[in-house]
């Protein structure tokens, strides 16, 4: 997530629904006499209510300055002109874009759509294919003879021929000279749609009807039918490989050491606590967050995981291209439910072939929404100026084409000229539409141009016809253009302004302490003489290395250490062990025996700037953010009407 998606995912917390009014509203306050009304202050103080983590927020009098000082940055963009600026403007419309998506599609048929995809999201399909290539635009004696080819090839295929043979020999698919056709598993939504209602609807074992998709003709052979994995829960234990591609002797042995540990006996929470470098997840004992097939960077961890059975398998240690790992499978889960997954279903809908039964849908909607009337002697006029060039994207409007400005299209009271239609035509040029004879033709691209109108008509309208549209566009214009303000004003300044961000830091540094701090090597053992042994050893400065040398002998891991600087409390370090420079005694921790070997305590201190830099500027850009609010109040005249805000007050009390 970028700045840009974070800083919006907050202001919608704060403004979800900036701009909605009603009738029964009073002026709460004023910024140079424009108002600002209690309905809208009452609507987003309600609808974050239970949002909010700051409970100074819930606060009504703190409330009122947190959405003063929102306008006022507002008003302050707009008062810089950065309304103007081309790239904001262009974004504006992007989003506008995004968010009408949601007003196309249609209810009941994505419902379906989204059931359909769900019920094939449970299984992964195994397919063997064979193409005939054939452009959706070709021909009809093109088209016919990929046809003919095709059906020869599967009636060989269903006469008991091999069907990888037949891939290699026919199949017009690049891939299909290395991988004999095989498609390998596959779920809903990563096919084509023919494609996958092919591969969805034929036995497992039989080859499919003929299909036509915008590559061509295909036949499938359905290898295999197996359930969606869903998703799983492991903890690790990792160790990281510095060379990369390289096998890394030294992490390599660690982790086998650490492999044979947990085999003695030892627990896998204890050893990740001590030895994991996976940071994120050591401290729990080594957990990561559930996953399913693909959400990880590595394949081959996922395989290693979903390979486990039961609930405490383990994998043998192995190498992917982050480290070494052992993984310890924790919990299984099924496959979401559809309500857990429907909006994500949603968005894989609208970007696939389904999508053409929602805009048909519409289509038809809209035809029923809207009175529209085509005017047959101009529509009679243009189209005896297409041609046969036409089908070889060599027409070109004739150069009195901008004269045909009648109208031809009315849609309630909006008029579309015949020009409008021509360029219309001129663009479906690259389409590679085939309809015969040029009359039929200009039929059939009347049909879609009336279409695309109606469309765009019904775009055009939505402030109009959806209120809540409207509002949530008010929100995006706002907000767009106090990211940009904030980006100006605040936050280049706070990454910046290297003088103010030092001085900042000067007289805030005693709020970003190091705890106490020691440079140690922890040894432990579950056996008490190996620990004596390793005290020993550690009291002649034996290096941590040797030791384990000396004492990790005939494949047996005896005693592991851990060398750095820790913070007090670290997870790496005993909870029972003393902070005392030098050798400590043995002390039993658990099931673990214990030496420690202090090399020197470094006290509490207040952290670097650069050490707690990420911190600082985020507390210096809220420092500069308020005195900013403090100065648009003296710039901006803001009038508060107190009656209204009291009544305000006890309405929501």
């Amino acid at each position: 997530m970028n700045l840009r998606q974070f800083f919006f995912g907050l202001l919608f917390v704060i403004s979800s629904s900036l701009g909605a009014q009603n009738k029964d509203k009073d002026v709460l306050f004023t910024i140079n006499d424009k108002p600002y009304y209690t309905d809208e202050f009452e609507r987003i103080y309600k609808k974050n209510l239970d949002l909010v983590k700051d409970d100074t927020q819930k606060d009504l009098n703190q409330y009122l300055e947190l959405f003063v000082g929102y306008k006022l940055k507002v008003n302050k963009a707009y008062k810089l002109g950065l309304q103007n600026n081309a790239k904001y403007q262009n974004e504006l419309k992007s989003y506008r874009t995004q968010l009408a998506k949601n007003y196309f599609n249609d209810t009941k048929i994505t419902q379906e759509l989204v059931e359909e995809g769900y019920n094939r999201l449970q299984k992964e399909i195994k397919a063997s294919h064979i193409l005939i290539m054939a452009d959706e635009n070709a021909t009809p004696e093109d088209t016919l003879k990929a046809f003919k080819k095709i059906d020869e090839v599967r009636k060989k295929a269903l006469a008991g021929e091999d069907f990888e043979k037949l891939a290699t020999e026919f199949s017009e698919d690049p891939s299909a000279k290395e991988n004999k056709g095989d498609l390998g598993y596959f779920t809903a939504f990563r096919m084509v749609y023919p494609f996958e209602n092919a591969a969805f609807t034929t036995e497992k074992g039989k080859i499919s009807k003929i299909i036509r998709t915008r590559f061509g003709y295909h036949i499938l052979k359905i290898n295999d039918i197996r359930a969606n994995r869903g998703e799983i829960t492991v903890a690790h234990i990792m160790v990281l490989n510095p060379k990369a591609d390289d096998v890394d002797k030294d992490a390599k042995n660690t982790i086998n050491d650490i492999y044979k540990k947990i085999q003695q006996g030892e627990k896998f929470e204890d050893l990740a606590k001590q030895f994991s470098e996976d940071k994120s997840s050591s401290s729990k004992g080594g957990v990561l967050n559930k996953f399913g097939s693909g959400q990880l960077s590595s394949e081959e961890f996922e395989n290693m995981a979903f390979a486990l059975k039961n609930v405490g398998d383990l994998s043998a240690p192995f190498q992917s291209q982050f480290g070494w790992h052992i993984i310890k499978l924790i919990e299984k889960h099924p496959i979401k439910t559809i309500d857990e997954m429907k909006s994500e279903i949603e968005t894989k809908v609208g970007k696939d072939d389904r999508s053409k039964k929602i805009t048909a849908s519409l289509n038809e909607k809209l035809r029923k929404k809207y009175t529209y009337k085509r005017d047959n002697k101009q529509f009679q006029a243009v189209s005896k100026l297409v041609t046969n060039d036409f089908y070889e994207a060599k027409w070109t409007q004739p150069e009195n084409a901008k004269d045909f400005t009648a109208t031809l299209l009315t849609i309630n009271t909006k008029k579309i000229d015949g020009k409008a239609f021509l360029d219309f035509v001129d663009k479906q040029q690259k389409a590679g539409i085939k309809t015969k004879p040029v009359t039929k033709l200009t039929e059939e691209l009347y049909t879609k141009f009336l279409d695309e109108q109606l469309t765009t008509f019904y775009d055009e309208n939505l402030e109009n016809d959806f209120p809540d549209f409207a509002n949530v566009m008010e929100e995006y214009r706002d907000g767009l253009l106090l990211f940009d303000l904030m980006e100006k004003e605040i936050w280049e300044r706070a990454k910046t302004d290297t003088l103010g961000l030092k001085t900042f830091y000067d007289q805030h540094k005693m709020e970003h302490m190091w705890k106490k701090r020691v440079e140690v090597t922890v040894a432990s053992s579950t056996k008490e003489d190996m620990i004596k042994k390793a005290q020993s050893l550690l009291k002649k400065g034996t290096e941590p290395q040797a030791i384990k040398d000396k004492l990790n002998l005939n494949n047996v891991i005896n005693v592991m250490t851990n060398s750095g600087v820790f913070e007090e409390g670290s997870d790496a370090l005993p909870k029972a062990m003393k902070y005392d420079v030098g050798v400590s005694n043995v002390f039993k921790e658990g099931e673990y025996y214990f030496v420690t070997n202090v090399e020197r305590i470094l006290p509490e201190a207040p952290k670097t700037l650069e050490e707690c830099k990420g911190k600082m500027v985020n507390d210096y850009q809220q420092y500069l953010e308020q005195r900013w609010v403090d100065d648009l109040k003296k710039e901006f005249n803001v009038k508060v009407n107190n009656d209204a805000f009291a009544a305000v007050k006890k309405q929501l009390k």
